[in-house]
């Protein structure tokens, strides 16, 4: 019987300022958010020969561990600086890349997405000492095939995908399908796609047993003719499966800690890195990804129904999109101006930083309760940038 190559991802992400919103109104939430996130390198300590976890953290997530101010305010909780000491050890956790405000980026203006990416590699090469992440974690797991050259470009190599809105090129099996890496394209683009198993996903988030788990993956690649890579993803500190702090009743001290004793005893089931299964078994077919989102919620994900459902929400992406257009107007014609006026770079500074944080998915996601914060933001992208409004506009020549 050949081994069987477990994937572990969580997400991790907090909505700026929202720990310290918890801290002020809902201080044991936000105790347990923070215990989540500790228990990870925690309960990894001693299993460097099998311990394999994937990592996303989010800009605004990274930004708030690693403020002074915040830090000093949890010692005695959680010891923030250790923390992000403790997640560069890359023995037993993979950092994956992914958008500086967590947007889902099919849906932000393409001229934006660029500026997520590179605002995110600017933070963690600094917090985790590295030049290079080999995967991208898409914000939501939104995606679309138009972003294949904008990840290629930014230097991932692999990107992870939900299994519902994966098909392939050419005929294969339903394992191979979802067991295998493969390789979708986008013009002359192309990356390595990793299918997340939804319904093991679905299972790891709400709680499970090792036994069940094992039983259902020997039963899922019973017909696999090659060592599979099984792939699950979930956040990593929403829910009392994750949250839980009694020893024994949560992911890692249930359920983590048995599959790494039984794989360190010789079981079928293997820990992986992403990174390290490619280099030993490769990438074989070609897929092509749907345009779509992980499933949330009573949401299966398709046409990112989650974060467009309602009218206030294509509102404000409509007016996101529409703000978005005029402060890159605005940018492209002080750097075409050579503009040199400090005050002018400031307001452009200003309303970028506040842009790319109107375009955050939380925004969208909480039906109508949340939209007024993108608005918030794009109120105070159009005040930055009304002296630069204010001034009249070169004209521009008809082409002939």
């Amino acid at each position: 019987m050949s081994t069987i190559h477990h994937a572990l991802v969580l997400n991790l992400h907090q909505p700026p300022g929202n720990l310290e919103f918890l801290l002020d109104h809902n201080p044991w939430e936000a105790k347990e958010i923070l215990y989540a996130y500790d228990r990870i390198p925690r309960s990894l300590w001693g299993y460097e020969d099998v311990g394999r976890v994937h990592l996303s953290l989010s800009g605004t997530l990274l930004e708030t561990l690693s403020s002074p101010e915040f830090q000093q305010r949890v010692y005695g909780m959680v010891d923030c600086g250790s923390l992000l000491w403790q997640l560069q050890n890359q023995s037993i956790i993979e950092i994956l890349g992914t958008g500086y405000y967590h947007p889902v980026l099919p849906l932000i203006p393409v001229v934006d997405r660029e500026d997520h990416l590179h605002r995110w590699q600017g933070v963690a090469k600094h917090l985790f000492w590295r030049e290079q992440f080999n995967g991208f974690w898409p914000p939501e797991m939104g995606f679309s095939m138009e972003l294949i050259p904008l990840l290629q470009q930014a230097g991932y190599r692999y990107v992870l995908v939900d299994s519902e809105h994966v098909e392939p090129v050419s005929p294969m099996r339903w394992e191979e399908l979802r067991y295998r890496p493969h390789i979708a394209r986008h013009g002359d683009a192309e990356i390595v796609v990793i299918v997340r198993d939804r319904d093991l996903s679905d299972a790891q988030e709400s709680g499970m047993e090792f036994g069940w788990f094992e039983n259902e993956l020997i039963e899922r690649t019973r017909w696999c003719d090659f060592e599979p890579l099984v792939t699950t993803c979930t956040d990593g500190e929403n829910g009392g499966w994750f949250r839980n702090t009694t020893e024994g009743s949560n992911f890692w001290t249930c359920f983590y800690l048995e599959l790494m004793n039984q794989a360190r005893g010789g079981g079928r089931i293997r820990p992986t890195f992403i990174s390290d299964y490619i280099e030993r078994h490769g990438v074989h077919s070609e897929v092509r990804v749907r345009e779509g989102a992980w499933n949330t919620g009573w949401h299966h994900g398709r046409d990112f129904t989650q974060w467009t459902g309602s009218q206030l929400q294509k509102d404000a992406l409509a007016r996101l999109h529409a703000v978005s257009a005029t402060f890159h107007r605005l940018r492209e014609g002080a750097i075409a101006g050579e503009d040199h006026d400090p005050a002018d770079w400031h307001a452009l500074t200003e309303a970028q930083w506040r842009l790319l944080r109107a375009e955050t998915s939380c925004n969208f996601y909480w039906g109508e309760e949340w939209v007024h914060r993108a608005h918030t933001d794009l109120d105070a992208v159009e005040t930055a940038l009304q002296p630069l409004l204010a001034r009249p506009q070169p004209e521009r020549s008809l082409p002939t």
